[in-house]
């Protein structure tokens, strides 16, 4: 017997919230969060100062969509990077 399971996008929203604060760069203390909508992700997050932020929100990117992959079986067709603030 063959089963299925379907994930919430607020469980999705929350895996690709994490998966962006592991990121160097992504400033720890100021989680932000994630929306998941089909199968586009937008995470939001606050990026430490001095940081090359387009290096951060590239990595943000790449960590979201294998991390989506590997919990649960997920491939985004977009990650879309908000950068809320910049911190130190």
């Amino acid at each position: 017997m063959e089963g299925h399971s379907v994930i919430s996008p607020e469980v999705l929203a929350r895996y690709a919230a994490d998966a962006a604060a592991e990121v160097p760069g992504v400033h720890p203390k100021q989680r932000r969060g994630a929306r998941v909508s089909g199968t586009e992700v937008e995470v939001h997050v606050v990026i430490d100062y001095g940081a090359n932020i387009p290096e951060v929100a590239a990595e943000v990117q790449r960590r979201v969509i294998e991390y989506l992959g590997q919990m649960a079986d997920v491939r985004p067709t977009s990650v879309d990077v908000v950068v809320d603030d910049v911190q130190r």
